[in-house]
């Protein structure tokens, strides 16, 4: 990481200096954004407006404190990514259960009484991400960003014993949306204030109260299949409990085990078998104790000794999803420029043994954040924020899909070789299948289609392997001032700015070129968008990766571009530069065409915006007018 850029300054540098309206303790008559929840996706939509000191956002709970013990747990390989950009990967790793296999069981041939192991999977594809699939308690999820707040310049903390009473548009004013909220709290209790914002956001769960606001509700319907889950403490001698395992019985049900961080706690999903009128209400009320004995009877020959159990639930299988996620459709059928959004639960809800829940809203509130602080800061038009709806409901609705697919199949029996006819699924299908949809476990399967954030492909040649609209899938190179090995992707942090990579052409004419265009033309964009007393890499942060080895490369040929001198000395930033790792040649790994190079131009929240020839001026130009104001 950088810092001192502005003046030495002693303590923690991941804790930046306090802004001027920091820190703030009454609940202000208006601010920018208001958000409702602190879930997980409130929670990253706040570490994300936390990195705009200018923008006043503020997030209100109805809990009285942050998270204690969380339903969720796994955590894809696509958000640890997207937690690299807050700094907090290092931390998550170290304390979470890495997902490494993933084993298969399913009836005895000849006990079919008795289970047996039949397969064992590699949980994702070997260079999918450079990190893995993670468990851990969503608590300590909510707590690393609830740290990212605090440590901003904004110093943000949640108001906690505030609820949504009502919220009304009526497009008068800088604030437009009222918020009536209810306080919680014994000491003022149904006491109510009114805050007025420019935007909202309903991060409030399933049942949310914006939601209700702006007349949307979730569509779907339950699979009528339940499920227990516990995380216990347990001593047993099924040989597998520190793996990911999905089993199968005879006629017992289904077992789903999922190994916790620590070494010792382990969730189990237990089958509980069909949901039907007659029976919806007693199996809300399944005891603990008839969890665990479900789960003996799958494990048989095996024995579990639960000796304690840290939390149990019994829910139903559901996918549902809301039309809209936020209020750009009027009551009447009018468009307008939306104002109150939502995100997570409030608008999707996933079963959990997909593990898409949790991660899938923690994007919605990445996706949602850089727009509102790019709106906020005057840097682009407010019909930027119409694309999150249109990006992100149809992404919801693919999840939805394939959960239905892997939850109808966790939850089917095995097929008998002796009764065909019974149906079921055959395990070989289902580890299959596991196999397959590996992409969506990882969470790495999002693909935004072409729009006003996402380019055509024209020039996709140049870079097969950073398919436009879809994550930027980062890979080793060497710093060239350093020569430290480093990841590409890592160089971005999730700030709001775009990122501009530059790959090299075989004689770096074009890259050249290309940074002599960016720095003294009228038509560059970083001239036509980046404030005259702003870093020159304050809005598109251009890296440039070149083909040669480190060591044949000198730092003072490189353009002036590539060293800017920033921040209040004119300090020289060294760290723009890469080459080519021997041992992982980015050029060759990603599918770049050596001759002529490639820019390939990421958004905010990590995709792939497009890819262009490296003297593609226009085009450049073209595709950032309808998204940033330009002089």
């Amino acid at each position: 990481m950088q810092f001192h850029l502005n003046g030495f300054r002693v303590g923690d540098p991941t804790i930046e200096p306090a802004a001027d309206n920091a820190p703030r303790v009454e609940m202000p008559d208006t601010v920018d954004v208001l958000i409702v929840g602190s879930g997980p996706a409130g929670l990253v939509l706040a570490a994300q407006l936390s990195q705009f000191p200018t923008v006043c956002t503020r997030i209100v709970e109805r809990r009285s404190g942050p998270l204690q013990m969380g339903q969720a747990d796994g955590v894809a390989c696509r958000t640890v990514e997207m937690f690299n950009a807050f700094g907090l990967s290092d931390r998550l790793q170290r304390e979470a259960y890495w997902v490494n296999e993933t084993a298969f069981w399913r009836p005895d041939a000849q006990d079919r009484g008795a289970i047996k192991r039949t397969g064992r999977v590699q949980d994702t594809e070997t260079g999918m991400s450079e990190f893995p699939h993670v468990i851990v308690n969503q608590a300590r999820v909510q707590d690393y960003l609830l740290d990212v707040m605090r440590r901003s310049a904004q110093r943000l903390e949640p108001d906690y014993d505030l609820e949504v009473v009502d919220v009304q548009r009526d497009d008068t004013g800088e604030y437009p949306v009222r918020v009536k909220l209810r306080r919680m709290d014994e000491a003022r209790l149904d006491e109510e204030i009114t805050v007025r914002a420019r935007y909202v956001v309903g991060c409030d769960g399933s049942r949310s109260r914006v939601r209700t606001a702006i007349g949307q509700t979730l569509r779907g319907d339950a699979a009528n299949h339940a499920w227990g889950v516990m995380d216990a403490l347990a001593v047993t001698d099924f040989p597998d409990i520190r793996l990911k395992v999905a089993i199968q019985s005879a006629s017992k049900g289904n077992l789903l085990i999922i190994p916790r961080e620590g070494g010792y706690l382990v969730r189990f999903y237990v089958d509980l078998g069909e949901v039907t009128p007659e029976n919806r209400d007693s199996l809300k009320q399944t005891t603990v104790d008839h969890i665990i004995e479900t789960a003996q009877h799958i494990l048989h020959p095996y024995t579990l000794d639960a000796k304690e159990v840290a939390w149990f639930s019994v829910y139903e299988v559901g996918q549902r999803l809301t039309d809209r996620f936020d209020d750009a459709l009027a009551a009447d059928g009018t468009s307008r420029d939306p104002r109150v959004f939502i995100a997570g639960d409030a608008c999707h809800t996933h079963s959990a043994k997909a593990g898409q829940g949790m991660n899938v809203s923690m994007q919605d509130g990445f996706n949602l954040g850089w727009k509102l602080g790019a709106v906020l800061q005057g840097r682009s038009d407010a019909n930027l924020l119409r694309t999150y709806s249109d990006e992100r409901q149809p992404i919801a609705q693919e999840l939805i899909d394939f959960d239905k697919e892997w939850s109808a199949m966790m939850a089917a029996p095995p097929k008998d070789p002796n009764r065909p006819e019974a149906g079921g699924v055959d395990p070989a299908e289902l580890q299959a299948y596991f196999v397959r949809a590996g992409r969506y476990t990882a969470g790495v399967a999002t693909h935004y289609r072409p729009g006003v954030l996402t380019g055509e492909a024209a020039h996709q040649a140049l870079a097969k392997g950073f398919v436009i609209g879809t994550r930027f899938h980062s890979s080793p190179v060497i710093r060239l001032a350093d020569a430290k090995p480093v990841h590409l992707g890592h160089a971005a942090s999730a700030d709001g700015r775009w990122r501009l990579y530059a790959f090299a052409d075989a004689k770096r004419t074009a890259l050249d070129a290309l940074c002599e265009h960016l720095a003294t033309s009228p038509d560059s964009v970083l001239r036509l968008t980046t404030p005259e007393d702003a870093d020159v890499d304050s809005v598109f942060d251009l890296r440039a990766v070149l083909q040669q080895p480190h060591r044949e490369v000198r730092l003072d040929d490189l353009p002036a571009l590539l060293l800017p001198r920033k921040g209040r000395y004119g300090l020289i930033d060294y760290e723009k530069t890469f080459t080519s790792d021997a041992a992982t040649d980015i050029f060759d790994a990603r599918g770049i065409d050596r001759e002529r190079g490639a820019l390939v131009v990421v958004r905010p929240d990590q995709y792939v915006a497009h890819v262009l020839p490296l003297d593609a001026y226009a085009e450049l130009k073209a595709f950032f007018r309808p998204i940033f104001r330009m002089r």
